[in-house]
């Protein structure tokens, strides 16, 4: 008699363990499968399109390198291009041959940068991030006539 007792004490820890995992995964499935904030893709587009003359481009760990020895079979993003990434919120480089700078996708999915940035880069708050210069120089925040030229 007394072992049936034991072995039904331990019947219902584990039949109450098993009812507790069934609810858990029923709860996390009927909260409608969100990732948490951090492991959300969003949609990111990056325009280099005013660069002249066109390049490459990369974001380290997204993209394919600019550094491959071979320009004609590179598939990294060229300036003459947009393109729209899936990027988690975090913090990514985007990198030139000439220019490059620091840029974080924000938990709602935005973007912020350097305000230094202001006179070469665009997109703060929104989820395009443009690039309007091949290189940065300190002269007050105005862009070379060079950059006006059109591609």
């Amino acid at each position: 008699m007394p072992y049936q007792r034991f072995a039904w004490r331990r019947l219902s820890i584990y039949g109450g363990l098993l009812i507790g995992v069934a609810a858990m995964s029923v709860g996390a499935t009927s909260a409608g499968n969100l990732p948490p904030a951090h492991l959300k893709e969003y949609p990111i587009t990056i325009d280099a399109t005013s660069l002249v003359p066109a390049s490459w481009w990369q974001v380290p760990g997204v993209t394919p390198s600019i550094w491959a020895s071979d320009p004609e079979s590179l598939d990294a993003p060229k300036t003459s291009e947009r393109r729209q990434l899936s990027l988690k919120p975090g913090k990514y480089k985007f990198i030139s041959f000439t220019f490059d700078f620091p840029f974080t996708v924000t938990l709602d999915g935005t973007l912020e940068f350097s305000r230094s940035l202001d006179q070469c880069v665009e997109g703060r708050g929104t989820q395009t991030l443009i690039v309007r210069c091949k290189r940065m120089y300190p002269h007050g925040g105005e862009r070379d006539s060079y950059y006006d030229q059109t591609p």
